[in-house]
């Protein structure tokens, strides 16, 4: 018998709190519901990302990603930093016995096999040396984004399930729901199994369980967005007898105050009675020294192939929305998101003009920000943040976003690729004048053509960040009809840094498009970093259909040996020749993927009514 407890995480990959121990009336959920039953839900548990990687890293080092660029963004590799130790390293200092089952996609360049005994498929608290304590990771595939692109027949009928308020309420969006029910069915089985495994051993009273996901539902308007239905996620802890001495709640027991997955490193460090190195920002949820947190913490910025970065806050009952790519919809076209039928039958919908005006938000520019009461709107479709009755509310939660932005000095501000991005980088003294930023940031999201001077005075700032965002102030006054004074065009002109210059030619080019067009182009067939050629292609679609646009040079990109460029570049084809539909195949799965990380697992065939492929190369990430 361990003098220590066993820790063992079962984690269901982009699932939703759709279980029968959430009131879920049509969830098949047994297992985790007994889980619940003998353990502890938490009623309020939120990813830190609305994807798999940046919440990865998240939940590796107890660090939020946006503290170590270029980590927050979907995918990339951010330089791994000495001062950010591992939970499976500080638990394998203690004697424990670390295995991952199998998913790593951390998001940064650290080996996994450097930090854990075995991630592998194979690895399993079984293969432990005799006697040894052991935290043991089991993720399934299940129900990721990719199980949605075909249907899977089960108790859950279409007939069940009433699609959110923000979705149309079509026989297609209750075929995707009615099916993903299906999916967490078969989820519950396999942590049945691994349950199973656990009593037949013997271990059930010597392991804390806990049970998670790494981040919500995969619904359109769901992953990759900062709405509860991405950012909620089921958390339960199944403490023992033996160790209920480590938990503030009882067995049944339901927590309503927030918790963010950030937590997990420091609580499992709590557990087992060890420390956490200094660069950990998050707090234990369990064990001696509990204190409830007031808010949670998310955020966003390039998902797959497109750029759009929010930050918020969750408390108990509101969410607090910051939208720092307020000019560009909601609703940009994701290459693999519309493998699946449910963005297809909503765009479809969109464009035959048959959504309601909740629905059609999601087509739309955004607010600089939002605010919702969850308790009244749990939806999420009622804006209260220009409600005077929710004033105080709103500046309470403003404030508190603005101080942990500073606080986790949040790299996100930097475009991806520009430095200072990453933890040692951003970190040094007077390299990265955040708070500046963040004004100046705010200032470009209000598109309040009053700061239009200020914007021209930073443009010709020595910090390069700081001309990015006087940048995108410009360019969002632009897309809202402002005119322009000449001298952008001379800035533009001695402007170096390619992030800026692709800003400043997309806000020129609302007026007077060839010149700026062509500058686009060019940077799109050349040998600019990836990034900035991603860049340069969502610049082009945002822009009005010229003929400048070179049509050569777009579909050549739609061929790249990148994943995103292709994806982007495929999509402006289709827009610029007229052939889109919703329905179109975008994603190439007859193509490697290109990430380049270790430790990927391959998640998927080609749904049946596309073209099959090899997902060959380290796997889909996502």
């Amino acid at each position: 018998m361990t003098q220590r407890p066993n820790i063992l995480c079962l984690v269901s990959e982009d699932c939703p709190p759709w279980l029968g121990a959430y009131g879920d009336q049509h969830a098949a959920t047994p297992n985790i519901d007994r889980l619940a039953r003998e353990g502890i839900t938490y009623d309020a548990a939120f990813c830190t990302s609305p994807v798999c990687a940046p919440s990865r890293f998240a939940i590796l080092t107890g660090c939020h990603a946006e503290s170590c660029g270029p980590a927050h963004h979907m995918t990339a590799s951010a330089h791994w930093s000495a001062e950010l130790l591992t939970c499976p390293e500080v638990l394998r200092a203690q004697g424990y016995y670390c295995t991952n089952n199998s998913k790593t996609h951390y998001n940064c360049d650290i080996d996994p096999h450097a930090i854990w005994h075995e991630s592998s498929s194979k690895a399993h608290w079984r293969n432990r040396p005799a006697g040894a304590p052991f935290m043991a990771i089991f993720n399934t595939m299940l129900t990721h984004e990719s199980c949605m692109f075909d249907q899977h027949s089960g108790a859950v009928k279409p007939d069940d399930v009433t699609p959110p308020a923000y979705l149309p309420d079509s026989e297609a969006m209750r075929e995707v729901m009615a099916s993903y029910y299906n999916r967490i069915a078969e989820m519950d089985r396999y942590m049945g199994e691994r349950l199973h495994e656990l009593e037949e051993d013997g271990l059930l009273d010597d392991t804390i369980i806990l049970y998670y996901s790494d981040h919500g539902s995969p619904l359109p308007r769901s992953k990759r967005f900062c709405y509860d239905e991405g950012l909620r996620v089921p958390l339960i802890a199944r403490i023992p007898a033996k160790w209920q001495h480590l938990s503030p709640h009882q067995a049944g027991s339901r927590v309503a105050s927030p918790v963010s997955l950030i937590d997990l490193f420091p609580t499992i460090a709590a557990l087992v009675g060890t420390g956490v190195p200094d660069s950990v920002q998050g707090q234990p949820f369990l064990g001696a020294s509990v204190q409830p947190r007031n808010f949670a913490f998310s955020g966003r910025n390039r998902m797959d192939e497109r750029n759009d970065m929010v930050r918020t806050l969750r408390s108990a009952r509101f969410r607090y929305i910051r939208n720092y790519d307020p000019h560009r919809i909601w609703g940009q076209h994701y290459a693999f998101a519309w493998e699946g039928a449910g963005y297809q039958d909503y765009e479809r919908r969109y464009l035959a003009g048959t959504l309601s005006p909740e629905q059609k938000r999601f087509w739309q520019t955004k607010p600089a920000e939002e605010l919702y009461n969850l308790a009244d709107d749990p939806d999420e479709v009622h804006n209260l943040a220009d409600d005077p009755a929710h004033a105080e509310m709103l500046i309470a939660m403003r404030q508190g976003l603005d101080d942990y932005l500073i606080r986790i000095n949040d790299n996100g501000f930097i475009p991806e690729g520009m430095a200072p991005q990453g933890w040692h980088q951003s970190r040094a003294p007077g390299r990265y004048p955040l708070p500046q930023v963040l004004k100046l940031a705010g200032q470009a999201i209000s598109r309040d053509p009053s700061n239009l001077e200020n914007f021209l005075k930073y443009l010709t700032d020595p910090e390069p960040v700081l001309r990015y965002w006087a940048a995108q102030g410009v360019l969002m006054l632009a897309t809202e009809g402002h005119d322009l004074p000449t001298e952008v065009s001379s800035i533009f002109e001695s402007e170096q840094d390619l992030h800026i210059r692709i800003s400043l030619a997309e806000a020129l080019g609302q007026a007077d498009p060839e010149p700026h067009i062509r500058f686009l182009t060019q940077i799109v067939a050349g040998t600019a970093l990836p990034r900035l050629r991603l860049r340069a292609i969502e610049a082009l679609t945002w822009l009005p259909p010229h003929p400048q646009i070179s049509l050569a040079a777009v579909t050549a990109a739609a061929n790249d040996s990148d994943e995103y460029i292709r994806g982007a570049a495929e999509y402006l084809r289709l827009k610029l020749t007229d052939e889109y539909r919703p329905n179109s195949p975008v994603f190439r799965f007859d193509m490697p993927l290109s990430h380049g990380h270790s430790g990927l697992e391959v998640i998927a065939p080609a749904p049946k009514h596309r073209v099959q492929g090899s997902l060959s190369g380290n796997g889909i990430g996502r």
